[in-house]
């Protein structure tokens, strides 16, 4: 049991109750989804008709393949340019991440480390100072009761 009286067990699913996943989705959210799917899927056949396309093209006789490749040259650049620029990007997305584990993530660990210490040294305080007294006044407590109830001034329970 937690602390609100539930129980932590896991309890059968009734055949009337809709499993997390199959809950009704929102219909924007699907509209969403479905324009996506659909986007996607005409991106591919263009990008497969633009394929068989430029390879039928390149398979004509009198094709100039010194105009297409130093196209395909400027392209492959502009990628190169394109790639160079993400990684730039990357690379101070990384600065910025060693810079909060460093100057943040580390300190409140650090304070988290001293608290746990702090906490570790109040138990062993209260277990020394507090607990250990209890525990020994009723171990003299039943002591004396177990003594007098031998001696025969109570009565047993």
């Amino acid at each position: 049991m937690d602390s609100e009286g539930t129980s932590l067990e896991p309890q059968p699913v009734s055949e009337s109750e809709p499993l997390p996943e199959t809950l009704p989705v929102n219909q924007e959210e699907l509209r969403r989804r479905q324009m996506a799917v659909a986007g996607l899927v005409v991106g591919v056949i263009l990008l497969l008709a633009l394929l068989i396309t430029a390879v039928i093209y390149l398979a004509l006789p009198d094709t100039n393949t010194e105009r297409i490749r130093d196209i395909m040259i400027i392209i492959m650049a502009l990628e190169f340019m394109f790639l160079g620029i993400a990684l730039m990007v990357l690379i101070v997305q990384l600065a910025t991440l060693i810079n909060l584990l460093q100057n943040e993530i580390i300190p409140i660990v650090e304070s988290t480390n001293e608290t746990a210490n702090t906490l570790r040294g109040t138990t062993e305080f209260l277990s020394e100072n507090l607990t250990e007294p209890v525990i020994k006044l009723n171990q003299y407590f039943a002591g004396f009761t177990r003594l007098i109830e031998l001696i025969g001034l109570t009565r047993k329970r």
